[in-house]
């Protein structure tokens, strides 16, 4: 029996989607539930399984880079045919007669000898300063391969992970729950130890043993990875599958890391050295993500529809950032998340928007919609492109909920899998590009809302206070507006207001011991 597998529903908005990579080849034999493809939406990447098992045949119009319908059929599968015997017995055993003795490994020894090498917080954005140690993976004194996670970090955007720099003994220093620096050394690495007689390298597997049975069909060489060059799993595995030389790709990651989308990009590039310098004339086209059509479509829609100004004020973010040294150990103690300034931002604009309701509003042809709940959009950079997802009723949310939902929203657009439920609606959006260094910038408005409130770098200046001049931390905010639902008197004083609570955040807390309101919060 054929099967058709189809597009499915992903989105009430959503009319089509586009094959973004084939996982599976036409003809391979594959599992119930096996990950067939990976398909794009303009709103997320999702992935297609297999209904049934069976052998896999893929439509002529589903080839990769192909916009299907939903509805449409990407693939069939032919339940009918016999699994290979590969994927229901192990292969026999060849006659002992014919095969070579088998070599005695010799005793491991260290993949290199650097001595005792420091571990060090890495920078994982522009105004982030601190990170905290969540878990440790590797436990004090084990043996790590070079690339091994050995601990988890959470910075106030987002949990990362830590990876081991060269092969060798593990050397905690930090303990679970400690604030780090960004440069802090987080561990060290003896790599003069050596490799455990138990412990198998993880390189290449060397070739197999001499037979005098019929030879097999040669294969392809696997790409060797030197030991000075880091690559993360995915994208090694990517290199030997493509033979591609890993020193021509120079790694976007931490460190120099080679990612996979570096190698898909030096796949895309043959003969160029990615990442370094090129002198060429010549030019590459690509067809538009889906992602990214519907991002153009919008801002273009939002600057040629709205009547779109932009006001601007700055904070004095002292209170704040002292605040938060204070009392953030007993805050992740208590709520077990970081305290952030997202926390902060989102609710001054949520007292603000109760206050001035028109910055909270919309319009809709000749009528103006007001809502009594603020579901505050953030406007987070995932990999494939700008999303927005929403944190709903945020004005009944206390500090703790707001960052828990800001680190799950943001650590599902990390990983692409955010749903299209998570990004719709939406009454107000805040955008921070101060993460990637910006000082000041206009946002433009996220439609259908009529507000956005843009914050940015914290930079130390110069200022007036009381007439002595001293140096403060201070971040540049922006509004932009619809003036046709939002007069100049409103965004002015709805970001005055934003600003008062910022620098008098006790305000934010309901109450005058502020250690109280934040554990109740």
């Amino acid at each position: 029996m054929v099967i058709e597998i189809k597009v499915p529903t992903v989105g009430e908005s959503i009319s089509e989607v586009t094959i973004a990579k084939w996982l599976k080849k036409d003809g391979d034999y594959v599992q119930q539930d096996e990950v067939l493809c990976e398909m794009e939406s303009e709103k997320a990447t999702f992935e297609l399984n297999a209904e049934k098992a069976g052998i896999l045949k893929i439509a002529a119009a589903a080839q990769e880079g192909a916009t299907l319908k939903i509805g449409e059929v990407a693939c069939t599968i032919d339940t009918d045919a016999a699994a290979p015997a590969s994927t229901t017995a192990p292969a026999a055993a060849a006659p002992a007669a014919t095969v070579a003795p088998v070599v005695e490994a010799a005793p491991a020894a260290p993949a290199v000898n650097k001595g005792t090498i420091d571990m060090k917080v890495p920078t994982v954005g522009e105004s982030i300063s601190e990170v905290t140690l969540v878990k440790w993976i590797r436990k004090d004194g084990d043996y790590v391969e070079r690339d091994e996670v050995v601990c988890e970090l959470e910075s106030e955007k987002a949990t990362f992970e830590l990876n081991a720099e060269e092969a060798g003994a593990l050397i905690t220093v930090a303990k679970e729950g400690d604030t780090l620096k960004i440069g802090d050394v987080a561990c060290k690495i003896d790599t003069s130890v050596a490799r455990p007689a138990g412990k198998s390298a993880p390189v290449a597997a060397a070739p197999a043993a001499q037979s005098t049975a019929a030879p097999q069909p040669q294969q392809a060489p696997v790409t060797s990875i030197p030991n000075d060059i880091k690559t993360t799993p995915v994208a090694a595995a990517v290199i030997a599958d493509k033979q591609v030389d890993p020193s021509s790709i120079k790694g976007s990651g931490a460190h120099g890391k080679i990612m996979k989308d570096d190698v898909y990009a030096a796949l895309k590039n043959p003969g160029v050295a990615i990442g370094q310098e090129m002198f060429t004339r010549q030019e590459r086209r690509e067809k538009m993500s889906n992602l990214r059509k519907t991002v153009s479509r919008r801002l273009v829609e939002a600057k040629n529809t709205t009547a779109m100004l932009t006001t601007f004020n700055e904070v004095d973010m002292t209170e704040i950032m002292a605040l938060r040294a204070k009392y953030k150990d007993v805050f992740k103690k208590q709520h077990e998340v970081n305290l952030g300034f997202m926390s902060f931002f989102t609710k001054a604009c949520c007292f603000a928007l109760q206050e001035f309701p028109s910055v909270n509003a919309y319009i809709d042809g000749d009528e103006l919609v007001y809502h009594d709940f603020c579901d505050i959009s953030i406007a987070v950079s995932a990999p494939k492109g700008l999303v927005v997802p929403v944190i709903r009723n945020a004005e009944s949310l206390d500090m703790a909920g707001i960052e828990k939902a800001v680190l799950e929203l943001a650590t599902k657009a990390r990983d692409n899998k955010l749903t299209v439920p998570e990004m719709t609606g939406g009454t107000f959006t805040i955008t921070n590009g101060g993460v990637f260094g910006s000082l000041m910038s206009t946002p433009i408005i996220n439609i259908p809302q009529s507000a956005i409130l843009g914050m940015h770098k914290i930079q130390e200046r110069p200022m007036a206070i009381n007439g002595q001049v001293v140096i403060r931390p201070m971040m540049y905010v922006a509004l932009s507006y619809d003036h046709r639902i939002i007069d100049g008197r409103e965004s002015v004083s709805f970001l005055v207001r934003v600003k008062e609570m910022l620098e008098n955040p006790e305000q934010l807390l309901f109450g005058k011991d502020p250690l109280k309101a934040l554990l109740k919060l």
